[in-house]
């Protein structure tokens, strides 16, 4: 059975944190999952942590949070999908439309990302390789046919707006992985003065523009007074922004991490604009309304995807009795066979290949007419007889 965990949206970030997984610990938590599921992807993003997997197991989401370590109190502040109520959301978040920002394009990646590191740890078979790879290509095509990467929007591009539209034109970025690339590129599509990022390894970027200056991750407290926005968007399972090494200016703060990276008292100082990712969501979004249209138009794309998944695993299901069903004809058949070699000197072949063809004739209407009286007695003849008659009809 598929299945998904997943925070609540109106859970608070305090309890998401707790939540969370980070990416340096995705691998072990999944090795933790296999061993209680049969197949499991976890997505995990600046705004949600989901959990697909495959099990029977009625105790299974308390399992779940035992195998990851979280604590079995916070379980009402999931929510647990089955089946195609499962599989219709994997579409709506991989097409869109269940992110903070209705239309994010990042979350297409996100979702790919979860699923090759899932697949590259064995965690997938062949029927979450179906779904996810099914799951991708309809985002791909919903992206297309909707046009919503025309109209670009996520957490990164509508805080560096917002920024750069009240004037800020000094910025720092701490963490340069996705999302903190993402960043990069939309600060130095604007207007700016300078940009310094902040990382632990100055080999990881690679950017030619006077702009731009590169410091170690542990020296940020000494360009602190150089900035005026600083955005945080880092993996680390603990806070590196803190209150007693801010400077006494003021500063424009946006924290794109879960768990947070910025100290929750920072919030309560005056001098410091605080935006977790709970609030980015408020930001105003001119492109709103025009990406809301243009999804609902492209809404069948989803309800294609959804039809064509459900009908190939219903069809799956019958594999079993598929391959019986060739078995027995396989047997049938080989009888047959051993029986011409036999007697293939004959002298009237014509004969001897009409007895074999009718015995294996024979075979099934027998068969079949022996289930159907069976199932009349018990009176269920009016299915059986649709069916066979199907199978028989000319």
């Amino acid at each position: 059975m598929i299945q998904l965990i997943g925070v609540k949206h109106d859970v608070k970030i305090e309890i998401r944190e707790k939540l969370s997984i980070i990416p340096k610990r995705q691998e072990r938590s999944l090795a933790a999952l296999v061993n209680i599921c049969d197949e499991a992807v976890i997505l995990s993003t600046c705004n949600r942590i989901e959990i697909y997997f495959k099990s029977k197991d009625e105790d299974i989401v308390k399992k779940i949070f035992n195998a990851l370590n979280w604590d079995e109190s916070l379980i009402k502040c999931v929510f647990n999908y089955k089946e195609e109520k499962a599989v219709q959301h994997l579409m709506e978040v991989v097409c869109g439309f269940d992110s903070l920002l209705l239309g994010e394009d990042q979350i297409l990646g996100q979702v790919r990302d979860a699923y090759e590191v899932a697949k590259g740890s064995g965690a997938t078979k062949k029927e979450f390789q179906r779904l996810f790879e099914n799951a991708i290509a309809c985002g791909k095509n919903f992206r297309t046919k909707s046009k919503t990467g025309e109209i670009p929007v996520s957490s990164s591009s509508m805080v560096v707006k917002k920024a750069i539209d009240m004037g800020y034109k000094n910025f720092m970025i701490l963490g340069y992985g996705t999302v903190g690339q993402l960043t990069t590129k939309y600060i130095l599509e604007g207007k700016i003065d300078s940009l310094y990022i902040a990382v632990r390894d100055s080999q990881n970027v690679d950017i030619e523009d006077p702009r731009v200056k590169i410091i170690p991750f542990n020296d940020i407290q000494k360009h602190y007074e150089k900035v005026d926005c600083v955005i945080s968007c880092t993996t680390a399972p603990h806070t590196v922004v803190r209150l007693n090494e801010l400077p006494s200016k003021h500063l424009l703060l946006f924290d794109l991490a879960v768990p947070r990276d910025i100290e929750e008292i920072v919030s309560g100082n005056p001098l410091y604009e605080v935006y977790d990712i709970d609030k980015i969501k408020d930001i105003h979004d001119a492109n709103f309304k025009i990406r809301k249209d243009s999804m609902k138009n492209n809404r069948y794309i989803v309800n294609k995807a959804i039809k064509e998944f459900v009908e190939w695993k219903t069809i799956e299901e019958l594999s079993p009795f598929i391959k019986m069903i060739k078995h027995n004809g396989e047997d049938i058949y080989k009888e047959r066979l051993a029986t011409f070699k036999h007697k293939k000197e004959t002298k009237d072949n014509e004969k001897l290949a009409e007895i074999l063809l009718k015995s294996t004739s024979n075979a099934f209407v027998n068969k079949a007419i022996q289930v159907l009286k069976e199932e009349h007695l018990k009176g269920r003849s009016k299915e059986c007889v649709d069916i066979i008659s199907r199978i028989f009809q000319q």
